[in-house]
C-alpha cells in the first residue's frame, strides 16, 4: 500500500446489477486525479480502520475519475456493506495511489479476457485501452444470469456491434463456459487474461501450462488456499511483549483484531499486500498469493489475514 493518499468526492452511485454497484469518484479539490494503468486497483480507507483494493474501471485516459464497482458480500468484514449501505453522493474518502498487480501487455496484437461476475471490473478498463491502441481483442463473461452480469450497457458500448463479447449465464445450463477450448484456440502469441471466482482461475492456470507463461495473466480476489485456521500456537507482539493464544478455528487476523491490535489490512484473501507484516521468530505457513517462492522461502515476513504458523510460537514486529 502507498504512503500518498488523495481526498476523493463520492459523485455517482450506480446500481449495476442485482448486487453490484459502482462508485464514481473525483477530486476533492478538482481536477486531475493521479495517473494509473489499466488493470490497476486503488486502496479505499474506510471507517473504522477498514481498507479495501478495488480495481478501477474506467479508462486510463479518464483522469477526472476513478470508477470502482463493489460487489455485496454478506459474509465479507463490512466493507461492502458499508459501500452499499452507509456511503453517500457527497462523502469524501481517502485513497491511497494507484498500483497495478494485472498488468496490460499493450504490445501484443491480440488479447483475449475471461471474466467472472464482478472480475469484469479490471478488464473493462483494459478493454477500453486496447481500443485506444487499436488492438484486437476478445471477451468471455461468465455471470449467473443477465440481471446480475454488471456493466452490460458499457460493454456493447465498447463492442459497437463488433462480436468481440460472449456472454456465458449460469442460469442456461446448456452453455458453459469452455475455458479449455478458449485457451486451445489461442495462437501463442496472444495474450490471455483472467479475473474471476477460484475455480474459474484454476481451470484458466490449468488449460495454459504448455503455453508461453509470459502470456498467461490472471488476478484472484481470494487465495487458491484456503486461511489457516488450524491454531494451536501462539502468537507473540515484538513491540508490547504480549502473547495471545490463537485457537483453532480462527485465523491470526482475526485474534489479532480481537485483541485491538492495530493491524492494516485490505482483502482478508492473502492478495493485496496490506498486511504484510515482519516475522522476528518462528516458521509461517503461507497461505497468500502476494509473496513469491523465494519471499515466502525467506520466512522473514507473513501475510496475517490468512497466514499461520508451522511452528508453536510466532514472533511478529507488531
Amino acid at each position: 500500500m502507498s504512503d500518498a493518499v488523495t481526498e476523493l468526492r463520492l459523485r455517482q452511485v450506480r446500481l449495476e446489477a442485482e448486487g453490484i454497484c459502482s462508485y464514481e469518484f473525483v477530486a476533492r479539490a478538482g481536477g486531475l486525479l493521479p495517473p494509473f494503468t489499466a488493470g490497476a486497483h486503488v486502496d479505499l480507507h474506510l471507517p473504522e480502520g477498514r481498507i479495501r483494493s478495488y480495481s478501477l474501471a474506467n479508462a486510463p485516459d479518464d483522469r477526472e475519475r476513478y470508477l470502482v464497482a463493489v460487489q455485496r458480500e454478506e459474509a465479507g468484514r463490512g466493507g461492502s456493506a458499508w459501500m452499499h449501505d452507509t456511503v453517500r453522493v457527497g462523502q469524501v474518502v481517502t485513497a491511497g495511489a494507484p498500483l497495478n498487480d494485472f498488468v496490460l501487455d499493450e504490445s501484443a496484437e491480440h488479447s483475449v479476457f475471461i471474466a467472472g461476475g464482478i472480475g469484469i471490473t479490471p478488464i473493462l478498463s483494459m478493454i477500453a485501452r486496447l481500443d485506444a491502441l487499436g488492438r484486437s481483442w476478445r471477451l468471455h463473461y461468465a455471470s449467473r444470469s443477465p440481471e446480475f452480469t454488471a456493466f452490460m450497457p458499457r460493454l456493447e458500448e465498447l463492442d459497437r456491434g463488433r462480436g468481440r463479447v460472449d456472454h456465458c449465464f449460469g442460469s442456461d445450463r446448456a452453455e458453459r463456459l469452455d475455458i479449455d477450448g478458449i485457451v486451445a484456440r489461442a495462437d501463442a502469441a496472444t495474450h490471455l487474461y483472467v479475473c474471476g471466482p477460484t475455480r474459474m482461475i484454476d481451470a484458466f492456470v490449468e488449460a495454459g501450462r504448455t503455453r508461453p507463461p509470459s502470456t498467461m495473466h490472471l488476478e484472484r480476489f481470494t487465495a487458491a488456499e484456503a486461511p489457516a485456521v488450524d491454531g494451536g500456537y501462539t502468537v507473540v507482539l515484538h513491540k508490547s511483549g504480549k502473547r495471545l493464544p490463537v485457537p483453532p478455528g480462527k485465523t491470526l487476523l482475526d485474534t489479532l483484531l480481537d485483541d485491538d491490535v492495530p493491524v492494516p489490512y485490505a482483502c482478508s484473501n492473502g492478495i493485496c499486500g496490506t498486511c504484510l507484516t515482519r516475522v522476528l521468530a518462528g516458521t509461517p505457513d503461507h497461505r497468500d498469493e502476494f509473496l513469491g517462492d523465494e519471499g515466502r522461502r525467506s520466512g522473514d515476513c507473513m501475510l496475517v489475514c490468512c497466514s499461520g504458523s508451522l511452528t508453536p510460537e510466532l514472533v511478529l514486529d507488531l
